[in-house]
């Protein structure tokens, strides 16, 4: 079990340290892509024919394997933080664009004339109607991209250890130690698993309107029995 903990000296880090660099280098591009998708989805709602090329684009930059993107930003950015989070931001907004539009969609004519009349401009609309009724969808976005991007850090490890705990794995094969490919793969699933379960609970707390038996898809509300009917069978 000590070995599993002990960090070797190249990576000048500690076990802890490391976590807390990999959630920055994880979360800071999640961040940075939902500040730029929320204007980008409404420009997309706001103008219809603006959302294939949008979604089009987004889609071709995240078929980009991250090593090219990795070459051509290593000349500019070097060997940092920078040269990982960039294309960590990009790739989020295949995610992020279309959860926040179609939650903006989703939200009802009548909730929207109403605001209308009661004087609400465009963004203030947008920001205190439209955005907190799309909070599920949101959210619901958030998870996939925050999940995808705590796994894609790892890549970084090829690029002057800025992988985080996916240096772990460069180390276990230098110094043919498996044990610390090991608390790399566990430690990371962890740590999505964990910012998984706070968005949960962010979501219930953010969409107090909702019964919890009501948070489920109407589809597969749809697709399961009725109580009348579970009986008989």
């Amino acid at each position: 079990m000590n070995g599993f903990f002990d960090i070797p000296s190249d990576l000048d880090n500690t076990y802890f340290g490391l976590i807390g660099l990999h959630l920055r280098e994880a979360l800071l591009p999640v961040l940075a892509g939902l500040l730029a998708a929320l204007p980008l989805a409404q420009l997309c709602v706001r103008f219809r024919w603006l959302y294939p090329p949008v979604l089009g684009v987004t889609t071709v930059f995240y078929a980009i394997p991250s090593l090219a993107v990795f070459v051509v930003l290593i000349d500019y950015t070097g060997q940092t933080e920078l040269t990982v989070m960039i294309p960590l931001a990009v790739y989020s907004l295949v995610v992020l664009v279309p959860a926040i539009v179609d939650g903006v969609r989703s939200v009802p004519e009548e909730t929207l004339a109403a605001s209308t009349a009661m004087g609400f401009g465009p963004v203030r609309r947008y920001l205190q109607v439209q955005l907190p009724i799309a909070v599920p969808a949101i959210l619901a976005g958030l998870r996939v991209a925050v999940s995808a991007s705590i796994s894609l850090v790892s890549v970084g490890a090829l690029i002057g250890n800025q992988g985080a705990l996916g240096n772990l794995l460069a180390d276990a094969q230098k110094y043919g130690r498996p044990e610390l490919a090991v608390n790399s793969v566990l430690t990371t699933a962890v740590l999505a698993v964990l910012c998984d379960a706070l968005l949960v609970l962010a979501r219930n707390l953010l969409t107090p309107w909702l019964p919890r038996g009501k948070r489920q898809r109407p589809k597969e509300a749809a697709a399961r029995p009725a109580p009348k009917e579970a009986a008989a069978r």
